[in-house]
């Protein structure tokens, strides 16, 4: 890791999108690509890829979530509303066919996106997504659900309570889809199989000695799947 890397993004600029302010990054030049970061978090996760991206030709997009990062707080949230969100996101930037990477709920979203509004997506990524709270180890929903009964918080109340999205759905999915996921991550592998078995043309990366978020926080590692996968596929538009 380099300190050029490592650079923080701000979110300067603001899109009004389905009924609220999204403040994003907008860096580099080239192909577009979408990011979209997990529960609680903002787009500076993405700190790194953003760096590898922009120098692999890419111009990137990286909204925080309704809620999140530099928005305004919700008192609840949903993920149907969210992945409007991002959808009327795409739209106001004038992005036909971006590819879009989602970690965690990030993932959950991009989904949601594609299954609600096809043809949105060019080609897609996935890291670490469930389809329900069914989806992740019960010793974590055990032990949020203990903290979440003591201190309500909507986000944790999210992630307990959604997705609910049918596997059988993913069939209509017919994108390219890259699908990643930790040795030691906090979705079941059972999750990511049913994912794995109902979209027709992903392909699947098992990141080796990693959690759910350990080879994307300030590692080289997912910029260089994504990069990878994007130009093998050349599925996205210049």
């Amino acid at each position: 890791m380099t300190e050029k890397e490592l650079i923080n993004y701000t979110a300067s600029e603001i899109a009004d999108v389905n009924g609220i302010r999204m403040h994003y990054a907008r860096v580099g030049a080239g192909r577009p690509i979408v990011l979209i970061h997990g529960n609680a978090e903002d787009h500076n996760l993405f700190r790194m890829e953003i760096g590898q991206l922009v120098r692999a030709g890419f111009e990137v997009f990286a909204p925080d979530s309704r809620g999140h990062g530099a928005n305004e707080p919700m008192p609840e949230y949903h993920y149907d509303e969210m992945a409007e969100d991002i959808y009327q996101f795409i739209r106001a930037m004038g992005l036909e066919k971006p590819a879009v990477y989602g970690h965690s709920d990030g993932g959950i979203l991009a989904l949601m996106i594609e299954l609600r509004h096809p043809g949105t997506i060019g080609v897609m990524a996935l890291s670490g997504t469930n389809l329900s709270p069914e989806g992740i180890i019960p010793d974590f929903v055990e032990e949020y659900t203990q903290r979440n009964q003591k201190s309500p918080d909507p986000l944790v109340t999210l992630m307990l309570t959604e997705p609910h999205i049918d596997p059988k759905s993913l069939q209509r999915i017919t994108i390219p889809v890259l699908v990643t996921v930790g040795d030691n991550d906090l979705i079941l592998r059972s999750e990511t199989d049913q994912i794995m078995a109902n979209l027709p043309n992903a392909e699947l990366v098992v990141v080796e000695d990693a959690d759910h978020g350990s080879y994307i926080v300030d590692s080289e590692v997912m910029g260089h799947l994504l990069i990878d996968f994007l130009c093998r596929k050349d599925a996205v538009n210049v």
